[in-house]
């Protein structure tokens, strides 16, 4: 069973500019990587935060176990930014924007452009947190607005638990589509990065999903929409209208 959220009726005062920046300059980015056609996994290899990298301090610019590394950004940390504007295909860019626009807005709306800016960073420094944490001699670049976004996704949780999301539901052939309340569709989301991140510990494999980038954005979202919003929290969940 697959739950893709379209949209919500949750309607927002003012016009989000970070978000729609934030779609727009992710897009462009995108394209950018395509226009380097082959040359896009150099920039996944360059600008990506490989944990190895940030743990030591130092920059692989060699091939290492068959993975391929290119000279990053000085500082290496820097990559903890520039890997959140980088995406590894249509889809992964595609679903990441779609989670943006459907739940950024409201969390813009909220906080404040300013504050929406250092939030949404601040929860993807989360997210690459938690998952160096899972494996710090990671040589594996990672790449994706995901931990940012599962940020957003946190913070939406905690405000708008009852707010109706519009969702396509797909099991097998059958294709229905479902008013379903925010906690349901980002709870069985938050589910399944939580045992997919546990079931690959220890994993072999060479590349994949960070769920654990996931699940760190997603509790940083969670803490950070507490300390930032503070009693508009409160009042939100109480059915109170967005207050400036």
């Amino acid at each position: 069973m697959l739950f893709i959220p379209l949209k919500d009726i949750n309607p927002t005062r003012r016009k989000p500019v970070i978000t729609w920046t934030l779609i727009a300059m992710n897009i462009l980015v995108f394209f950018y990587q395509l226009w380097h056609g082959y040359g896009g996994a150099t920039l996944a290899a360059s600008l990506g935060v490989t944990p190895f990298e940030i743990t030591r301090m130092t920059d692989l610019t060699d091939p290492v176990a068959g993975i391929f590394h290119a000279p990053g950004p000085k500082p290496i940390f820097m990559t903890l930014f520039t890997s959140m504007f980088l995406h590894g295909g249509i889809l992964h860019l595609g679903f990441n924007m779609l989670f943006l626009w459907i739940f950024g807005n409201n969390i813009e709306d909220v906080l404040g452009p300013l504050k929406f800016i250092i939030f949404y960073f601040a929860s993807g420094l989360f997210a690459h947190a938690l998952h160096i944490a899972a494996d710090p001699g990671s040589i594996i670049p990672t790449i994706g607005a995901s931990g940012a976004i599962s940020g957003v996704m946190g913070a939406y949780l905690v405000l708008y638990p009852q707010a109706r999301i519009m969702t396509l539901m797909w099991i097998f052939i059958f294709i229905q589509f479902l008013y379903i309340p925010a906690f349901v569709i980002i709870i069985y989301w938050f589910v399944i990065q939580l045992v997919s991140g546990l079931l690959s510990i220890g994993s072999q494999t060479g590349g994949g999903v960070a769920w654990f980038a996931h699940i760190g954005g997603f509790l940083g979202g969670v803490f950070l929409i507490f300390l930032m919003a503070g009693g508009r929290v409160y009042w939100l969940r109480r059915g109170g209208s967005n207050r400036y």
